[in-house]
């Protein structure tokens, strides 16, 4: 139930500013208001803030920060929007593409220095689509240590979260003005909350299976690795009040759910020339394009599922991600001597996988491409012990939503400004165009803290006038 009221005579208590959501968007929303001098209300729905962050890799995609510089890696701004566009068909707002591009690096570097978070870039392999190692990640390489960081910086602030408390309604003046919000507490009780500003920093909608068969059918029947709490609730409050939503198709998929464990299989297993097979040992695609697409490659597979085949070399690269090194604990990743062994553990046909085993390897030692456009290198090529892991393609996150302004405010279908209304993460649209294969690795998280931020700046602006 998301509604949207007149405003009551009344409201139990009064804050400054009420973000909605404890998520990467909703902390660095409340931090940045902090800073600037304006007391944020936090609130999560759950008992300790998780969401789509800690289900994540963690990581940020930024150009030109000095952890890059120190490692030698040229960047910029503009090859990081250069790289946004082209992998979404230049189908996203371009202002919007330059400003996370432009917030990304000040982002970072704002978490490491003045809150102490340990970032560094990731520099033994690369996600597709980048143009530069600009991958950012803190030790684990996990969302879970990502928003535990996030939320016990912001309670060192004197942040006041609460949790266990469902907003399902927006007061709202005659002008559309946020007048406060209503929110219902576990034990039954209720509470009125009046406020000068709001931000929307709830997620997408991947929870709610109706809306997903509606706008992203492809999806409908795949594993949801999301929170179960992406309901819409944003996108309901903004049709209500003459938002305009865009990208309702687009969302993050993920082509290496490790099955039937649940865990997620570091895509590092495919960019350092490792390969997918289906249940009939062959190759299907390119597995290169990116791994938000490859879901749905996957899941037409037959029954599917899919299995990641590499070597000890990538396994060794894809254990500093602590989800790999539990896979390997719960026995998800099987090994063999031989490319036919293997082939028999998988339950595979081992004469196809062979010919696909020795196509791939055959185009690496030409540096060529294979029958699907998929280039490979020499310094790719696999060796025994092999590795493989079952895997499925699972829905993570959408990236349609809100509408909104390069300082994340939101916008009216007639082009106007909601007056006290921001919006960020996956409440707000990203810059992933229409569709899964529009999604540039990192999208999600990129723009849930370069707006999350923006939005508590400008709410804080708003308030202090």
């Amino acid at each position: 139930m998301s509604r949207v009221l007149p405003t009551p005579e009344a409201f139990d208590a009064h804050m400054p500013l009420v973000v909605i959501g404890a998520g990467a968007a909703g902390l660095c929303a409340a931090l940045a208001a902090k800073e600037a001098g304006v007391e944020p209300l936090v609130i999560e729905r759950d008992t300790v803030p998780s969401g789509s962050t800690a289900l994540s890799a963690g990581l940020i995609p930024a150009a030109g920060t000095r952890f890059q510089r120190e490692k030698g890696i040229e960047d910029s701004v503009e090859l990081f929007a250069a790289d946004i566009t082209r992998k979404n068909h230049a189908q996203s707002d371009p202002t919007m593409i330059a400003t996370v591009a432009r917030e990304s690096g000040p982002l970072i570097e704002w978490l490491a220095d003045r809150y102490g978070m340990p970032f560094d870039v990731i520099d033994n392999f690369n996600y597709p689509g980048h143009s530069a190692l600009r991958m950012h990640g803190l030790p684990s390489r996990s969302g879970r240590e990502l928003i535990d960081r996030l939320r016990s910086t912001a309670e060192a602030q004197d942040i006041v979260i609460l949790t266990n408390c469902a907003v399902d309604t927006l007061y709202v003046g005659p002008d559309g003005t946020i007048r406060g919000i209503e929110a219902a507490r576990d034990d039954g009780s209720r509470e009125r909350i009046g406020c000068d500003a709001l931000i929307l920093a709830c997620n997408g909608y991947g929870g709610n299976a109706d809306v997903v068969h509606r706008h992203i059918p492809e999806m409908a029947d795949a594993l949801y690795f999301g929170h179960p709490g992406n309901r819409g609730d944003a996108i309901q409050w903004g049709e209500a009040l003459g938002a305009e939503l865009r990208h309702l198709g687009a969302y993050q998929g993920h082509g290496s759910v490790a099955t039937p464990y649940n865990i997620l299989i570091t895509w590092a297993v495919i960019m350092e020339g490792g390969f997918q097979i289906n249940r009939d040992g062959r190759r299907f695609c390119d597995e290169s394009c990116g791994y938000s697409e490859q879901a749905a490659e996957v899941l037409r597979q037959p029954g599917g599922v899919a299995f990641d085949v590499f070597d000890e070399r990538i396994a060794a690269v894809a254990r500093q991600f602590d989800d790999f090194q539990t896979a390997e604990r719960n026995g998800a990743v099987l090994r063999a001597g031989r490319i036919e062994d293997l082939a028999v553990a998988l339950n595979v046909s081992p004469q196809a996988l062979i010919t696909e085993f020795d196509e791939v390897e055959a185009a690496k030692a030409a540096m060529g491409r294979d029958r699907y456009g998929r280039r490979f290198m020499p310094g790719e090529r696999l060796a025994p012990p092999y590795c493989a892991v079952k895997v499925t393609g699972a829905l993570f996150h959408t990236q349609g939503g809100l509408v909104v302004t390069v300082d994340a405010g939101v916008v009216r279908k007639d082009g106007s400004r909601l007056p006290n209304l921001f919006a960020a993460g996956g409440a707000a649209a990203g810059v992933s165009g229409d569709e899964a294969a529009g999604y540039l690795s990192g999208n999600g998280l990129l723009t849930a803290t370069t707006l999350g931020r923006l939005a508590g700046r400008s709410a804080a602006r708003l308030i202090e006038r």
